[in-house]
């Protein structure tokens, strides 16, 4: 695998290029063009960007990312001593890494941490300090920027709760926001599992991982209210731009805490099995009709595997998404032999969801299937959101519950919001290949 080329005049000009194509979807999908504010969009630009730049080339915002994934990777060591209790030694990853086993377990403990670090307050301090960096700089509502940075640790049916009292009396602007900020960040409960998933055995691998996810989680904050407040101007008044106050969890205790982060982590564990269960059950379906059957007998799998070079199998389902996204990944700067194999984990991602794309990424990584180290950096970014079809009816779900006069307004902007939130994952990948080069 060829390692990264380094910043470049080609890559500047690809990656100005990608950024200009996700601005224009945004542009083309916007209910009020004449309305867009370009001065918070560049602001927003700037701060992914001298995000981007920082992580990488400044020393101590490097390090002190790098320290952040070590301490990930730790967190999910300790994960390791609680399944080694419960399963003795089949909890060894010596015969090989076991998704069920040795990935999803994390999702437990990172949940009752999430829920243990939001009753000490750290959770507050830091998005508090996110927000009002947000407010300063991109002119948002006290609101906005809240539940903004609160997804970069809670998942997009948490964050909402901690502006609850709010959302009956935002604008549709705000809460196409709250939407778009859902769908293009992940929760934090989840980030370990994304990264024992892509990391393997691999200590270095895991830390390399954690750190690019970590970066993508931060620079999709900014991210998200530019694709959002272009698709959706900020065209009515704004009830209250005061900071919220947070929202009390009702935990008397640290155990209370802990048990009811747990208890979530598990719910939330056994939903991402049996989606994985039943998509990539699907997926194989699919690929049995198209590959085996279609592909098979009309010689076109012959033809496919001699195309590229071995890389795919046949008329899957995966390759046929690779080739209708290839043409946007080139836009956004992907290396051209891996331009099929990360458009169509785009392609999973947006039409399964993120746990599918992941594996497949998992799975394609570790066979060799790509032919450049950025390709694989480009894709950790481009899966980073929960952006895909079934996300809008959990946000229907969700907000509905909490403001039910926004229900209609919610079901009307819900496909714009995910396209939004896909865009933001974009629009991130896009900046990091550029300067990856």
């Amino acid at each position: 695998m060829e390692a990264t080329a380094g910043f470049g005049f080609i890559s500047l000009a690809r990656g100005l290029v990608g950024i200009a194509s996700v601005l224009a979807i945004s542009y083309l999908l916007s209910y009020d063009r004449k309305r867009i504010d370009w001065r918070l969009v560049g602001g927003g630009l700037l701060i992914q960007l001298v995000l981007a730049l920082s992580i990488l080339y400044v020393p101590p915002v490097g390090a002190l990312f790098e320290a952040l994934g070590k301490v990930f990777v730790k967190l999910m060591d300790f994960t390791g001593d609680g399944l080694d209790f419960l399963l003795g030694p089949y909890a060894s990853k010596a015969a090989g890494f076991s998704f069920l086993l040795h990935s999803l377990p994390i999702v437990i403990f990172f949940s009752a941490l999430v829920s243990l670090f939001y009753y000490w307050g750290i959770i507050q301090k830091v998005v508090g300090a996110l927000s009002w960096l947000l407010r300063k700089v991109m002119n948002i509502s006290g609101t906005e920027g809240l539940v903004a940075c609160g997804n970069i640790f809670l998942g997009m049916t948490e964050s909402p709760v901690l502006i609850k009292n709010y959302l009956p009396v935002m604008n549709r602007s705000e809460l196409f926001l709250v939407m778009v900020s859902g769908m293009g960040t992940i929760a934090g409960s989840v980030m370990g599992s994304y990264v024992g998933m892509l990391g393997g055995t691999d200590p270095a691998a895991q830390q390399l991982f954690a750190t690019h996810l970590l970066s993508a989680s931060v620079m999709a904050v900014p991210g998200s209210i530019v694709i959002a407040k272009m698709i959706c101007p900020q065209t009515e008044p704004v009830a209250d731009k005061a900071v919220p106050e947070w929202g009390e969890e009702g935990h008397t205790n640290v155990l209370g805490a802990i048990s009811s982060g747990t208890v979530t982590g598990v719910k939330l564990m056994t939903n991402i099995a049996a989606m994985l269960l039943v998509f990539i059950s699907l997926v194989a379906m699919v690929n049995f009709i198209t590959c085996d059957l279609i592909g098979r007998y009309t010689g076109l799998n012959d033809w496919i595997v001699e195309i590229s070079d071995g890389r795919a199998e046949g008329l899957t389902f995966q390759f046929m998404l690779g080739m209708v996204m290839a043409p946007f990944m080139w836009l956004i700067g992907v290396p051209m032999g891996d331009m099929v194999a990360v458009g169509s984990l785009l392609g999973q991602k947006t039409i399964l969801n993120e746990f599918v794309a992941y594996f497949q990424l998992q799975q394609w990584k570790d066979a060799g299937l790509f032919l450049s180290q950025k390709s694989v950096i480009m894709s950790t970014y481009l899966l980073c959101g929960f952006a895909n079809i079934s996300s809008i009816g959990i946000l229907l779900g969700g907000l509905g519950v909490l403001a039910p006069g926004k229900k209609e307004l919610i079901a009307r902007t819900g496909v714009r919001s995910m396209i939004g939130g896909a865009l933001v994952s974009v629009l991130s990948a896009t900046i990091i290949g550029m300067i990856l080069g």
